[in-house]
C-alpha cells in the first residue's frame, strides 16, 4: 500500500470525517500536500437557516400566565426546530466539501458547550462557531461570549452590580480560555464584576445594560482598572496560558491524547505570536512530519458523530427518515447541540461501554437492513430537554432510519481494490482471515463486516 494512501486516510479522518466515496479513486496517488490544500480551501460561508418562532411568541410562552396548552405547543415547536438544526449540522458534517471547517466547528461546538431550549439562539451560536471555525480565536471568543445562548446558559442575565453571578466569568476562564491553575478565585470575582450588565434583548441581540454594570475599579490578572467584559477578554488573551490551553486541547483532539510537551510549546508560542490564527495553527499541525508518525495514527476512538458521519460518507445512501438518526446519537451518547454539561463531551475510552460498543459494532448491519435495532434509548427525560410527550415516547421505540444504500456504486468503486485499505486505519492489527470467513466474498458483505470490527472504531 502506498505511503501516501496511509497519510491521506489519516489526514481525512483527523481534518475531516473520513474518506468520502468520491475520494477513493485518486486517494492512493494524490499528493498529501495537495489534499491538505483542498481541505483548507474555503468557499463563501453559508449559514444554516430556517424559520424560528418570533420574539413575541417566545415572550408569550415564557409568560407565567401562558396556558399549559400554549406552553406545550411551544415546547413541541422548540423540539422540532432543535432536531432540524441537529440534522442540518449533521448533513453539513457529512456532505460539505469544506470538511476542515466542519471538523473545526465540531471541535469548537464541544469546546464552547451550551445547552438551551431556544432554537433561534442555538442556530445563532452554531453559525457563529461555523463561520469563525478557522478564523481568529479572539473573534470566535468574543462572538461566542456575547451570544444569547452562552449568556443564557451560564446565567449572565442574572449578573448585576451589587449581586454578581460568577458562573459566566468562571467558565470563560476555566473551560474556554486559560484552564485551571492560571487564575485565582479573586480573578473570578473581579471578572464577574466586569461582566455585569452583559445581556441580550428578546430578538437575541447582544446588549450591554449600563444601569446593571459595576463601574468600580477591578483588579484582574494583575491589572487594575474600570474594566468591562471586553477588557477582561482582552486581558485573558494577553496570557500565554490561553494559547497553551487551547493548543493542548486541539492537540489532544486532532493528534494524540498523550501530549508531547515540546511540540505543544512550539505550537502554542506560534499560535500566540500569530495573534491566535486558528487556520495557521491547524496548518502547522497537519503539514508537520510528526503528525504522520505511526504513534499518532489509528489511536483515537471515533466519537459517535465521527462514527456515523464516516459510515454516511463512504456508503452512498438515501435516508427516508433522517429524524431517526437523532435516536442513534442518543443511544451512542453524543447528541449534537446537547452536550452533557458546560465541559462538553469527554473523549477517548469514555465513548465505549458494554452497551454502546455492541451498538457501534452493529450499526453497519442495522443500516444495511441485515438486522433490526434491538435497543431503545434509556428513559432519560433530561436528554429530551424536559419535554416528555406521546410523540417522544414513540421516538423511543422506532426501528431504523429506512436507509437505501447504492451497493452497485460500492461494487464499482471497490472492484479492483482492497476494501480494508480504505476503511481501516491500522490494518496490521487486523485478522483479515476472520473477517473474510464471515463474508460471502461479495464486496457488500466485506464492507459491512470490516465496518463491524473493533478496528473500524479507531481513526
Amino acid at each position: 500500500m502506498a505511503d501516501s494512501l496511509l497519510k491521506n486516510k489519516h489526514l481525512l479522518w483527523r481534518a475531516g470525517f473520513g474518506v468520502g466515496i468520491n475520494q477513493i479513486d485518486d486517494l492512493k496517488n494524490k499528493n498529501t500536500k495537495t489534499l491538505l490544500g483542498e481541505l483548507f480551501k474555503e468557499s463563501n460561508f453559508t449559514e444554516i437557516t430556517y424559520d424560528t418562532p418570533d420574539a413575541d411568541q417566545v415572550a408569550d410562552y415564557m409568560n407565567s400566565t401562558a396556558t399549559a396548552e400554549k406552553k406545550k405547543e411551544m415546547q413541541r415547536i422548540y423540539r422540532e426546530q432543535n432536531n432540524e438544526l441537529n440534522l442540518n449540522f449533521l448533513n453539513s458534517i457529512v456532505n460539505s466539501k469544506e470538511q476542515m471547517r466542519e471538523k473545526m466547528a465540531f471541535f469548537w461546538h464541544g469546546h464552547f458547550a451550551s445547552r438551551v431550549q431556544n432554537p433561534k439562539f442555538n442556530r445563532q451560536l452554531l453559525n457563529t462557531i461555523r463561520k469563525n471555525a478557522l478564523g481568529n480565536f479572539k473573534d470566535l471568543l468574543f462572538e461566542v461570549s456575547q451570544s444569547p445562548a452562552m449568556l443564557n446558559f451560564l446565567n449572565n442575565q442574572q449578573n448585576k452590580k451589587d449581586h454578581p453571578n460568577e458562573n459566566f466569568a468562571r467558565e470563560v476562564m476555566e473551560l474556554f480560555t486559560m484552564g485551571r491553575g492560571n487564575y485565582t478565585e479573586k480573578d473570578v470575582r473581579e471578572g464577574a464584576r466586569a461582566f455585569t450588565g452583559w445581556s441580550y434583548d428578546k430578538e437575541g441581540n447582544f446588549k450591554e445594560r449600563k444601569n446593571l454594570h459595576d463601574e468600580g475599579t477591578k483588579n484582574f490578572l494583575g491589572k487594575t482598572g474600570n474594566f468591562d467584559g471586553s477588557d477582561v477578554l482582552n486581558i485573558i488573551l494577553e496570557q500565554k496560558a490561553t494559547a497553551q490551553f487551547i493548543t493542548t486541547k486541539i492537540y489532544k483532539f486532532f493528534v494524540n491524547e498523550k501530549v508531547d510537551n515540546d511540540t505543544i510549546n512550539r505550537l502554542s508560542t506560534s499560535f500566540y505570536n500569530s495573534g491566535y490564527d486558528i487556520k495557521k495553527l491547524m496548518n502547522d499541525i497537519f503539514s508537520s512530519e510528526w503528525f504522520y508518525d505511526p504513534k499518532n495514527m489509528g489511536n483515537r476512538i471515533k466519537s459517535p458523530i465521527e462514527l456515523m458521519a464516516g459510515i454516511m460518507r463512504i456508503l452512498p445512501m438515501q435516508i427516508q427518515n433522517p429524524e431517526n438518526l437523532i435516536v442513534y446519537q442518543k443511544l451512542l451518547g453524543q447528541m449534537l447541540l446537547y452536550p452533557p454539561n458546560v465541559a462538553g463531551w469527554p473523549n477517548g475510552k469514555s465513548w465505549i461501554d458494554s452497551s454502546t460498543l455492541m451498538l457501534r459494532l452493529q450499526v453497519p448491519q442495522i443500516w444495511s437492513g441485515l438486522r433490526p435495532l434491538e435497543y431503545t434509548p434509556r428513559q432519560d427525560d433530561d436528554i429530551d430537554m424536559g419535554m416528555k410527550s406521546k410523540e417522544t415516547a414513540l421516538n423511543k421505540t422506532f426501528k431504523n432510519p429506512n436507509i437505501i444504500i447504492d451497493w452497485n456504486r460500492i461494487d464499482n468503486v471497490f472492484a479492483h481494490k482492497n476494501c480494508e485499505d480504505y476503511l481501516i486505519q491500522n490494518i496490521q492489527s487486523m485478522d483479515l482471515n476472520t473477517v473474510k470467513n464471515f463474508s460471502d466474498n461479495s464486496i457488500k458483505m466485506n464492507v459491512i463486516n470490516l465496518m463491524s470490527t473493533p478496528e473500524y472504531q479507531l481513526c
